[in-house]
């Protein structure tokens, strides 16, 4: 075993493992679909107590018309959450590595916003925000913004001390030891803020929907699953489900590929 892969030229292993890494994970989904639909089928399930997966994926192809609207309605605000938490974590962790004071005195409403549950302050940020799409984003940020903000800074503190005392001697300014040391010695950080965050801002963003339960053509995944429950229609809630579980891995797979492009030519997380 040992020669024969000997013999392998490192591009063909190398392609090997990737043609690994895309066909595992279906594998492996299609093991889980097979199982769910081979337990129906033996057990007898009834289609109102739980679908089996054909029935899943003709009420997705179906109701097309109904669910495409919703998932991108959803999509919308979990990535535009996600991009303002980017911007405003990555900002604001900035501005509180470079300060001891303002982080101290920052604090308090940091720790209080981010250990309380998005679910108990939803109802309270849906009277005063103006619209309910408004309100659905404003929770999706508040929950993706401490996740990246915290790893982010967490990173800014982490550089090497003996980097930045070299470039004291060499009379580097602040914003020079911000540009060549702290921020890139941040980013593996950032990027495993951002990969949590991910998830966390589809998740907010379902609470959200929950929460406005916002009707007609503005209605996201959530509201359309709430529906199908009230109305007893398994296969259409199977469905959101479903629709909902391929965009947070699509996010999640998303955040890995822009992880993997900045980091795998120079830190070792990435590097395979």
């Amino acid at each position: 075993m040992t020669a024969r892969y000997a013999k392998l030229s490192p591009s063909r292993i190398s392609a090997r493992e990737r043609i690994l890494r895309v066909t595992v994970p279906f594998l492996g989904a299609f093991v889980v679909i097979a199982c769910w639909a081979v337990y129906v089928e033996l057990a007898e399930v009834p289609p109102y107590i739980l679908p089996g997966p054909g029935s899943v994926a003709m009420a997705i192809v179906n109701d097309w018309p109904l669910l495409g609207p919703a998932l991108w309605v959803t999509a919308q605000t979990t990535f535009v959450a996600l991009l303002l938490a980017v911007a405003g974590g990555a900002c604001a962790a900035v501005i509180l590595a470079q300060s001891r004071w303002i982080e101290t005195l920052l604090s308090p409403v940091m720790v209080t916003l981010q250990v309380t549950p998005i679910v108990a302050i939803a109802p309270l940020i849906l009277i005063y925000a103006p619209t309910p799409w408004i309100a659905q984003l404003i929770c999706a940020f508040l929950v993706t913004f401490f996740p990246i903000m915290l790893n982010m800074l967490q990173g800014l503190k982490s550089a090497d001390r003996h980097h930045a005392d070299l470039l004291k001697t060499y009379s580097a300014s602040r914003w020079q030891t911000l540009v060549h040391l702290k921020l890139p010695s941040a980013l593996p950080s950032f990027f495993a803020g951002l990969k949590i965050g991910g998830g966390l801002a589809l998740v907010a963003a379902v609470v959200g929907e929950f929460a406005a339960g916002q009707a007609g053509n503005n209605a996201g995944l959530a509201f359309r699953l709430l529906e199908a429950q009230y109305r007893l229609n398994m296969p259409r809630l199977f469905a959101c489900l479903v629709l909902l579980a391929i965009l947070g891995a699509a996010i999640f797979g998303l955040t890995s590929k822009l992880s993997e492009l900045a980091l795998r030519h120079w830190h070792e997380s990435e590097q395979k």
